[in-house]
């Protein structure tokens, strides 16, 4: 099993020190959350919290998602990064494959792409992307991710973007591993399909079991890697013997995290007290388990 922390919304100058000390005391990787602007109008609702309001997000600090983890990256040796989700259709994806690309090769194949569909039609209209077809336009964005960051010239004729013959320099050693975030039949299919894993963003157990039970049926369907990455976010994630049934319920990659995120006051946690947080977590339940 390895482990992802999980920290965001929190002071810009405390992810560095917090990316090393999670390198330090065993933890995988270090999820990165994405966030483009916060409306000021909007009557657009959030799926993961219980009421479908997003006014936590108000004023809370997002680093851009390649920048921050080119700067963690730059500061450590061994973890890696895994964005929570990018909101990959709402931007150009020559450009993402481009930015993806440069972060793996200048950190030795340490990055994760974890990607989604954003949830809002706020985020479309502000870069000028429909909001109608965000699937489909996500599946060849994915197609168009994993062409031009192998290497070599590239080209892709769909409906949404048309491609001549290109390539982008430096790519990395490694494939760029693509990570799919989402809970719809689609989403999951897409991950299937499409995708080296799957990001699961929280919620009930039960419904966690339906989803690896749904997804399993789908990678056998499309004859999906043997080495498919599952992140889950899970109260099992915080117990070693919790720990064990995620793992055999096929689960890879646990994400946990010591505060919750979604409230609308500051975050006023100081530096010192989450590295004590996430090293206790590694004493009592990496070290066992990881």
């Amino acid at each position: 099993m390895r482990f992802t922390y999980a920290e965001t919304m929190t002071d810009p100058s405390y992810y560095v020190p917090l990316a090393r000390a999670a390198e330090a005391v065993g933890y995988t990787s270090m999820a990165i959350a994405d966030s483009i602007a916060y409306p000021r109008d909007s009557d657009a609702t959030y799926p993961y919290t219980p009421d479908g309001s997003r006014e936590f997000l108000e004023d809370k600090p997002f680093v851009e998602t390649f920048v921050l983890a080119g700067a963690l990256a730059a500061a450590t040796t061994t973890l890696r990064f895994t964005p929570f989700v990018l909101k990959l259709p709402i931007r150009p994806p020559v450009l993402v494959a481009k930015q993806a690309a440069s972060v793996a090769a200048l950190s030795g194949n340490r990055l994760g792409l974890g990607v989604g569909i954003s949830p809002w039609p706020d985020d479309f209209q502000l870069l000028d992307v429909p909001f109608e077809r965000r699937g489909a336009r996500m599946d060849e964005c994915l197609d168009i991710l994993r062409g031009l960051t192998a290497g070599g010239y590239f080209e892709f004729h769909g409906e949404f973007y048309d491609l001549p013959p290109i390539k982008i320099s430096p790519v990395p050693t490694e494939p760029v591993p693509l990570l799919i975030g989402g809970h719809s039949r689609p989403a999951l299919r897409r991950a299937a399909q499409r995708g080296d894993g799957w990001m699961h963003a929280g919620g009930d157990p039960d419904e966690l079991d339906r989803l690896l039970l749904e997804l399993d049926a789908l990678r056998t369907e499309y004859g999906a890697s043997e080495e498919f990455e599952i992140h889950v976010i899970a109260l099992d994630g915080f117990t070693v013997d919790g720990v064990r049934r995620l793992a055999d319920k096929g689960v890879t990659d646990v994400i946990v995290g010591f505060r919750n995120p979604y409230t609308r006051e500051p975050d006023t946690e100081s530096l010192d007290a989450k590295i004590a947080s996430l090293s206790r977590f590694a004493e009592r339940v990496i070290a066992h388990t990881g």
